[in-house]
């Protein structure tokens, strides 16, 4: 290990990067507005579909699915390396198994299986019959063990698998400084000028692996059986997180571009909606990579400039974003039956939604998990009993500087 990152390995414990923060639990929250959206949108086989639909909510699922769990998979990169440095394969094993492994099986009962449910009781009460889902060639079981919306956990752990596997190899071949060495170089490029077009071949490849377009992006796996475009796409967004961890600056590199990131992530987000014809999958797949690197660049440079500023509130919704995001598919259900047939406007619908969806699940964690083993559990500590929610006490602190080394903690 070079000097300057065993210095950043070492204080890194003592700082953090609250715009990291921020964006790890925007990605997840992100994941509540795009399946929010779903029901307004025409002709998919979603658990319920409203009787008002708009384009509008198509694009948006679209723009929201380009980048979101590659902007997810990245972060758990950039964290995986850091724990791993702080606190040793060991430790790193024994908390990933624990936060993420055990959730899918603790919460899938809980936030899985009513989905069924609750879509059948709403088809009922509208006098509709199910949307049909695409027929499956899956083994009955692996179909009936459905991960939903808990797909990104398992496939985060067959990511975990295959980077330590990855890991220890290199390290044996390379030895551990070597090793360190090859990451920050492979950081040094990706944190350049030149990383988002390197960002973007590996999920162009997974795009034109799956050999149809999903929402301009990768579709998530109907199984807990590793697919290989999945992992092609998000396990290399994990490599490029893991590599920009090992270059100390890395996040000021990449915050530099931050405008012109932006600026490509819109174009080609709408070349995506509206110039490139959804069948011609040799023109889709790279600008559909191309925007999600860029959304990916653009978003962690303008969080780690502008949102490292440490506000109540954020790092309250930070934390509870994984509780809110995992019990989140039922109550949106629910909420939504009564309001599908209503002679509302879209916008209004939504509004609804996102409030009472907010409200409960930010008071359900509040009681039931901040200040309990359960947030021990989910996110490695218990926090102290306040009231209200969303103020801890803490007084802000001064924002990242523009130059110099980036210093971070997990969150």
């Amino acid at each position: 290990m070079t000097a300057t990152a065993a210095t950043t390995s070492t204080t890194s414990t003592a700082n953090r990067v609250h715009g990291l923060d921020a964006l790890r639990g925007g990605a997840l929250l992100l994941g509540i507005v795009l399946h929010s959206l779903l029901p307004f949108i025409a002709d998919i086989p979603w658990l319920i579909t409203d009787s008002v639909t708009t384009p509008a909510a198509d694009d948006g699922v679209v723009v929201i699915h380009l980048f979101r769990m590659s902007l997810f998979m990245m972060l758990a990169g950039y964290f995986a390396r850091l724990t791993l440095h702080r606190k040793g394969l060991r430790a790193f094993t024994v908390d990933r198994l624990r936060r993420i492994g055990l959730p899918v099986i603790a919460f899938w009962p809980l936030a899985v299986l009513p989905i069924g449910i609750l879509a059948v009781v709403g088809a009922d009460v509208r006098g509709q019959e199910l949307p049909q889902a695409p027929p499956s060639s899956l083994n009955p079981v692996l179909a009936a063990l459905d991960p939903g919306h808990l797909w990104f956990l398992v496939v985060l752990l067959q990511i975990y698998v295959i980077a330590l596997a990855v890991r220890a190899v290199v390290r044996r071949i390379l030895g551990a400084e070597r090793a360190t060495t090859v990451a920050e170089r492979a950081g040094t490029w990706l944190s350049g000028p030149l990383g988002v077009l390197l960002t973007a071949v590996p999920y162009a490849v997974a795009v034109l692996l799956q050999g149809a377009p999903v929402d301009g992006g990768i579709h998530k796996p109907l199984s807990v059986l590793p697919e290989a475009e999945v992992l092609a796409a998000y396990a290399s967004a994990f490599a490029v997180g893991y590599a920009l961890h090992a270059r100390p600056d890395a996040l000021i590199r990449m915050s530099r571009g931050r405008w012109v990131h932006l600026a490509v992530a819109v174009v080609t987000s709408l070349a995506v909606l509206y110039v490139i014809p959804t069948g011609n999958l040799a023109a889709l797949a790279p600008v559909a990579a191309l925007a999600s690197a860029a959304w990916c660049y653009a978003l962690t440079g303008l969080c780690v400039r502008y949102l490292n500023a440490e506000r109540p509130a954020a790092r309250y919704l930070a934390d509870a974003s994984y509780w809110m995001y995992l019990m989140h598919l039922p109550l949106l259900i629910a909420v939504e039956i009564p309001l599908a047939d209503l002679a509302l406007p879209v916008v209004v619908k939504l509004l609804i939604t996102w409030l009472v969806t907010f409200v409960v699940l930010v008071l359900s964690y509040h009681v039931l998990v901040r200040s309990t083993w359960v947030g021990a559990w989910l996110n490695g500590r218990r926090h102290p009993w306040t009231w209200p929610p969303m103020t801890t006490g803490n007084r802000p602190r001064n924002r990242l500087p523009a130059d110099g080394p980036a210093q971070v903690r997990e969150p």
